[in-house]
């Protein structure tokens, strides 16, 4: 099982969209996607309709008062699976900040998913924030991925992103942590201006940037308000169609371990 944080400390870059949509399409190969939901505005459950399920986001289990197999909920698409996010969630940043291990609570929360191995990939869906439930989220991923808007200041928020993690790693709460992917989002291929702000991040971080880019997409903004990802709601379209080569390509980053043989009988 791998744990991707999917985070941006800018709101606004297709974070939430690409957690619900890149869960939904890796799902759709036949890997096993368990999303956790760790933004108290709860953008990525309500995406799949399930902004009315109360009490079951990481409240309690961050708190120690109740284990996070308690809180999975299945979704309408098969082998997906959230903890969903609620309100709840601001008050835990202020509980866990008072803990002695505030910056491993989450990866301590996360530990019967290991020794179950139900789940090919988890991914975190971050506030856009840099407080305790991000810092979480950092501290108990392998990885980060990066959603990044077309847009001019791109670079200066990557810069900050890489600060982070080496923070992260330097504090010895997660030494493992890497910048393992950057997505370039919202994308409009009639401007100038997107072609050269993908061209200037690809020059910088290289091979850490997906070739797919996600497209400026009225249907993937019209998605969440029907509670539907971008698949089901419009799954023929441009959105759709680059969420699922994301997935093809996030596959071929992180190829599935080889299943163990047995012999015939």
């Amino acid at each position: 099982m791998k744990i991707v944080a999917i985070a941006n400390q800018k709101g606004g870059v297709g974070k939430t969209t690409t957690a619900v949509n890149l869960g939904s399409a890796l799902a759709e190969l036949g890997q096993r996607i368990l999303l956790i939901d760790l933004d108290p505005q709860a953008n990525a459950t309500s995406s799949f309709g399930l902004q009315g399920a109360e009490q079951t986001s990481l409240y309690e289990p961050l708190l120690g008062g109740a284990s996070i197999t308690e809180k999975i909920l299945p979704t309408r698409r098969d082998a997906l699976f959230i903890v969903p996010a609620d309100i709840d969630l601001a008050g835990a940043e202020v509980e866990i900040a008072r803990m002695p291990d505030h910056l491993t609570r989450l990866a301590e929360t996360l530990k019967p998913l290991h020794t179950d191995e139900t789940f090919d990939f988890v991914l975190l869906d971050c506030p856009p924030s840099l407080g305790i439930l991000m810092s979480n989220a950092l501290a108990a991923a392998d990885e980060l991925l990066t959603p990044i808007q077309c847009e001019y200041f791109a670079l200066e928020g990557l810069v900050k992103i890489v600060r982070l993690v080496e923070q992260v790693r330097d504090s010895g709460a997660n030494a493992r942590l890497e910048l393992g992917g950057i997505v370039m989002t919202m994308f409009d291929g009639r401007t100038n201006l997107s072609e050269q702000v993908v061209a200037e991040v690809r020059q910088h971080f290289r091979e850490r940037v997906y070739e797919t880019v996600i497209p400026r997409s009225v249907r993937l903004s019209e998605a969440p308000s029907f509670g539907k990802s971008i698949l089901e709601y419009a799954p023929n379209g441009a959105a759709a169609t680059a969420y699922r080569a994301l997935a093809r390509e996030f596959i071929q980053r992180h190829p599935p371990p080889p299943k163990a043989f047995v012999a015939p009988k």
